[in-house]
C-alpha cells in the first residue's frame, strides 16, 4: 500500500500514519494531548515524540487539563528528573501553563474541540503532494495569534498547524496515500462540535 513520504518503516510511525494522523478528534484530551505533544516535538523528529508518547501520558496525567492545571513546584522538579520524556523545562512549565488556560477556553466554547474545529478552513479540491504541503497557512497563523493572546505557550504557526494536521482539521495525506480517501470520508461523516 502507498502511504505518505513521511510514514518510514519503524511500525510505531506507520500505525501512527494509518489509523491516527488525519483523522477527525473531537476529544477534549487527546486534543489537549496532541498540542501539547506538538509543542514538545518542537526542534525534535516526531518518532521521538511517538515512541515517548506512553511515558508523556504518565507523566502529565494522561493529558487530563484539570491535574495538570494543579501541578506545582514539585511537579515539575519529577518532570525535570524523568528520563522517559523530552526535559525541557520550558516545554514543561508551557504544558502547565496550557492547561491552565485551556480551563477558560473550554468554558467559553462549551468544548476545546468547539474553539478548534471554528478555525476548520475550507476544504481542499485536490490531495496535497509532498511539494505542496505547507509548514504553515493563514489560518494557522491566525490560531497560533489568538492561542496566544488567550495566553498559551509553544504554539507557534508552524506547531500550529502541525496540530491541524494531526486533529483532522486539514487532510493532508498525499494523493496516492491509501489513507488519503479514508481520512476524507472521516471528515465527510464528521459533525464538527457546535455546529
Amino acid at each position: 500500500m502507498e502511504r505518505c513520504f513521511w510514514a518510514g518503516s519503524d511500525p510505531l510511525y506507520i500505525g501512527y500514519h494509518d489509523a491516527e494522523w488525519g483523522r477527525p478528534v473531537d476529544d477534549d484530551r487527546r486534543l489537549f494531548e496532541k498540542l501539547c505533544l506538538e509543542g514538545f516535538q518542537s526542534g525534535l523528529s516526531w518518532l521521538t515524540i511517538l515512541k515517548k508518547r506512553e511515558n508523556f501520558r504518565a507523566a502529565f496525567a494522561n493529558f487530563e487539563i484539570e491535574k495538570i492545571a494543579a501541578f506545582g513546584d514539585d511537579d515539575i522538579a519529577r518532570l525535570l528528573a524523568d528520563a522517559g520524556i523530552v526535559r525541557h523545562r520550558g516545554k514543561i512549565e508551557s504544558t502547565i501553563n496550557n492547561a491552565r488556560r485551556a480551563i477558560p477556553l473550554r468554558d467559553e466554547f462549551g468544548s476545546l474541540a468547539a474553539y478548534f474545529w471554528s478555525f476548520e478552513p475550507p476544504r481542499r479540491t485536490e490531495a496535497v503532494t509532498r511539494a505542496t504541503i505547507p509548514a504553515e497557512t493563514d489560518i494557522s497563523k491566525r490560531l497560533s495569534k489568538d492561542l496566544k493572546k488567550r495566553g498559551f505557550s509553544f504554539v507557534g504557526p508552524t506547531t500550529a498547524y502541525a496540530f491541524m494536521q494531526a486533529m483532522g482539521l486539514v487532510n493532508d495525506h498525499v494523493g496516492g496515500c491509501f489513507c488519503c480517501a479514508e481520512a476524507e470520508a472521516a471528515r465527510t461523516a464528521f459533525t464538527p462540535p457546535g455546529r
